[in-house]
């Protein structure tokens, strides 16, 4: 593989050929279908308690929604602390990351990691780093969703 304005000698082409004769290979249909499963899975246990709160609480379906996210990020949070979620996204790989609870394990992450650092810098310094460009970028393109959807009504209604 060549670089700009460089060319590779005939050493590096055939440690290059040696190194991806000895790369292991990767099992794509396998991480996929566990990525399905376990995602899948944290959505079922997410329609579950939804269902509860529906049937319990007589929320409807659209205010049972704010719930349920936040009980699914109170069990993402926990099992992040226990260590149990770290095991289970090097297991599902995207399928942990994919639903809200991959979020507030990676917020939560990022908190346990700098907690030597104490609460206030560390914990709630480190906390939002990645929260903080989730928020501004999710801003940004609901606002250009909503002008978006602005310009089209306004020249269909006219």
């Amino acid at each position: 593989m060549a670089t700009k304005n460089k060319k590779l000698t005939a050493t590096q082409i055939e440690y290059q050929a040696f190194a991806k004769r000895l790369e292991p290979s990767r099992p794509v249909l396998k991480n996929c279908i566990r990525a399905f499963w376990v995602g899948g899975s944290i959505c079922l246990l997410g329609q579950f308690i939804q269902t509860f709160f529906i049937h319990f609480f007589h929320f409807d379906e659209k205010t049972a929604g704010n719930p349920t996210s936040a009980v699914l990020i109170a069990i993402s949070v926990l099992l992040t602390g226990f260590g149990v979620y770290d095991k289970l996204g090097q297991f599902a790989g995207a399928g942990t990351a994919v639903p809200v609870t991959g979020f507030a394990n990676s917020i939560a992450s990022a908190a346990i990691e700098h907690k030597s650092e104490g609460y206030v810098l560390g914990v709630g310094g480190n906390m939002f780093k990645l929260a903080g460009s989730v928020i501004v970028f999710g801003v940004v393109a609901a606002f250009f969703i909503a002008l978006l959807k602005w310009v089209i009504t306004s020249i269909g209604g006219s």
